[in-house]
């Protein structure tokens, strides 16, 4: 590399520091939910797909990727995964038939149970070193609008 090239410390340079704590949360994540057989991001879609199937019987695939700010391609090969692991099941869309609608089985519900109350756990675990966790959640509300 050049030497006149100025780059920042990594200590210094705020999404260098994003990234290593969204890599060492994924993995905790996914450390705390391989019990269930879960990997985070499935659980992520399964948990999207609860929250949009409290105001909508009719949810699809498109919905699940813009609700989790997710690419459609991965959402389509998760949920593939998450039917074949019989925590989700998909039907014709009774208006789009282009679309399908995804629902929970019952062993997904009871998946998504569980998976929350470990998530919660995990997530307190992980966040407790922060000196205020409702600020640190609004500035990322704050991002994210």
């Amino acid at each position: 590399m050049q030497k006149n090239i100025k780059l920042e410390e990594p200590n210094n340079n705020i999404g260098y520091l994003l990234w290593q704590t969204t890599m060492l949360w994924q993995r905790q994540m996914n450390n705390a939910l391989s019990n269930l057989d879960l990997t985070h991001t499935q659980f992520v879609i399964l948990a999207s797909l609860g929250w949009l199937l409290k105001k909508s019987n009719s949810v699809t695939q498109k919905e699940i990727a813009e609700f989790s700010k997710t690419d459609r391609m991965m959402v389509s090969k998760i949920l593939r995964t998450l039917q074949k692991n019989e925590l989700i099941d998909r039907k014709e869309h009774e208006t789009d038939t282009r679309a399908k609608c995804v629902f929970l089985t019952k062993k997904g519900e009871t998946t998504l149970l569980e998976a929350f109350k470990v998530k919660i756990h995990a997530n307190n675990e992980f966040f407790k070193k922060l000196p205020n966790q409702e600020r640190f959640m609004n500035d990322l509300k704050h991002i994210l609008s």
